[in-house]
């Protein structure tokens, strides 16, 4: 003990001579250092001190609140039976077949889709038919340009012209045409009439540098179906949100009928203290005002339960309206009631993990890296347009022609050696030899060629690809914004759940005390060693942390619906199908 109790005294030795040093240093300050540090002694201020207050009007003269009685027990609207049980996966269902913010968005998706093929429509396939009838009467002007006896020329044309063109995808432009034609006319030197003239033509257009491998038609394919592809993820990211909003609702309104039941709870608890009280004071055993007091603890929990019946109201009509398809939908006049159980609680990636699968499943990711590839295809084609404009043009037709031979008359002064020449056979026929003589290629003809453009300055083309280059750049700071946005969202969500989690612990042993804590108090209270006061206050703080523990428990199937969404699985949780979007809007 010896040994131990002299640290403990050289301590006390220490602390004793800082002290003395310490209180010689302050003796050795003078006393007028003392009076400027310590305050002056206070005083009574005289007079007292008066506020200016405000001049209050005279409001409402002779108002008064109406002496009214409670309105009825139940919800505005409703008229159907008491109550219609819906689960949380039938909401979902009705909105994504009913809302009509989804069926617009499917629309606009259905829209996008029909621009591919608009944009496809400009390669399809140009079929053009021209039929044709021509007479003529033409008046002679020499001996072999007239009819017999120098008459005039009558002359009939018949002419069918029939083809197809078009477009193909890498910029080549083509064109395949069929003619034929059968003249007849009154010649006096004809050999042959009626003559008929047959043709097949194939043209063919090359680009060599501008519109080689992208051109305006191909562009405009291409951003159509990122158009498209956009438009989808828009859709996608617009079901997510409305998703997220009908299980948020619909959690809302499970806590509210809850709220309703603990309300009505507490106000049982309170009219059973209130006739407890009234029996004790008729008896003597309690003070008449005890009975006023749990009184008044009546009204204000019966208030609560009126208001708490509001908010079912409320959270009601909001579901409703995101699972509504239209005014007259049966479901406005249902009292809804949630069937569902409690969320369970699934098993919470990492940071890294959340992140991961929001990168992968997110729409909103997709639409920032196909507005990426729109700003390339831009560019692509604004480059292509820099170019000079050579093309290569290529030709071949086939040729065909027969016609009857015209009997000569056994004298003509003036051609009598027509009558010495004889067409070949092959030459001689109608429209079928005509054909004959085509496809056997005997008359061809073969052209090729190049053709070279360049608009000075190019201004346009160097316009698009700055515009274009400007897009990309957008488009890759709205990709990093939005892999930033999500970083963002999962840290929240992640943090919101472990919170929620925590406060559901902490709410769920708060209202067991609470009951245990009420219970005793009651026990006191009946044994005449409580008042009313203590009971009254206990059944406040029951009522209170029942409802902190049902908030904290919305909290957690809230916080479960947002890493749901947060992560991209909200859409493949609840088996989305685009095709069947708003299908029952409006009805």
């Amino acid at each position: 003990m010896g040994v131990r109790s002299r640290p403990q005294r050289k301590q006390r030795l220490s602390a004793h001579a800082l002290a003395l040093a310490l209180a010689s240093t302050l003796l050795s300050w003078p006393l007028s250092s003392f009076a400027q540090a310590l305050p002056a002694r206070a005083t009574i201020p005289s007079p007292p001190p008066r506020p200016h207050l405000p001049v209050v009007p005279s409001i409402a003269p002779g108002y008064r609140a109406p002496n009214v009685k409670p309105g009825a027990p139940g919800l505005v609207g409703i008229v159907a039976q008491p109550f219609v049980g819906i689960a949380l996966p039938d909401a979902i269902g009705m909105a994504l077949a009913k809302n009509p913010d989804l069926a617009v968005a499917a629309g606009n998706r259905r829209i996008a889709f029909y621009g591919i093929e608009a944009a496809k429509g400009a390669f399809d396939v140009n079929l053009q038919v021209e039929p044709e009838f021509d007479h003529a009467v033409s008046p002679p002007t020499s001996p072999f340009a007239a009819s017999a006896g120098y008459g005039p020329i009558d002359q009939t044309d018949q002419r069918l012209t029939s083809g197809v063109s078009g477009i193909l995808p890498n910029g080549q432009r083509y064109s395949i045409n069929l003619s034929q034609t059968r003249t007849a006319n009154d010649t006096l030197i004809n050999l042959i009439n009626p003559t008929y003239l047959t043709a097949l033509s194939f043209v063919l257009t090359q680009p060599l540098l501008r519109n080689a491998g992208i051109n305006a038609p191909k562009r405009q394919l291409e951003l159509s179906v990122l158009n498209a592809n956009q438009t989808t993820q828009q859709t996608l990211a617009a079901v997510s949100t409305v998703i997220e909003h009908v299980e948020y609702t619909y959690w809302d309104l499970v806590a509210a009928w809850r709220n309703v039941a603990i309300q009505e709870e507490a106000l049982r608890e309170a009219i059973a203290q209130q006739r407890s009280n009234i029996r004790l004071a008729r008896h003597g055993a309690g003070a008449p005002v005890d009975a006023v007091e749990s009184g008044a603890q009546v009204a204000a929990f019966e208030d609560s339960v009126y208001s708490a019946l509001q908010n079912v109201s409320v959270v009601q009509n909001q579901l409703k309206s995101e699972i509504a398809g239209s005014p007259g939908d049966p479901v406005w006049v249902a009292n809804l009631v949630p069937t569902s159980p409690v969320l369970h609680l699934p098993r919470v990636p990492t940071f890294a993990q959340l992140v991961q699968q929001a990168m992968a499943n997110r729409p909103e990711i997709r639409q920032s890296l196909d507005a990426e590839l729109e700003a390339d295809v831009n560019i692509a084609y604004a480059r292509n347009q820099l170019l000079p404009q050579l093309d290569l043009n290529l030709g071949y037709t086939t040729n065909g022609y027969a016609g009857q031979v015209v009997p000569i008359l056994p004298s003509n002064p003036l051609f009598p050696f027509i009558g010495h020449i004889t067409p070949p056979s092959v030459l001689v026929g109608g429209l079928g030899q005509s054909y004959t003589t085509l496809l056997d290629e005997r008359y061809p003809y073969f052209s090729a060629g190049l053709s070279l453009s360049l608009p000075l300055g190019n201004r346009t083309a160097r316009a698009q690809l700055a515009q274009a280059q400007e897009q990309q750049r957008i488009a890759q700071i709205q990709l990093e914004a939005t892999e930033q946005r999500i970083g963002f969202e999962a840290r929240n969500a992640l943090q919101a759940y472990q919170a929620a989690l925590s406060r559901l612990a902490a709410a769920r042993a708060a209202r067991r005390a609470s009951e245990v804590v009420y219970a005793s108090e009651l026990r006191k209270f009946r044994n005449g060693t409580s008042t009313t006061f203590l009971v009254l206050q206990r059944q406040v703080e029951l009522a209170q942390n029942r409802g902190l523990e049902l908030q904290a428990q919305t909290d957690v199937n809230k916080a479960v619906v947002e890493i749901q969404r947060v992560s991209g699985d909200i859409l493949t949780v609840n088996g989305v199908n685009l095709n069947t979007l708003g299908s029952q809007a409006g009805r």
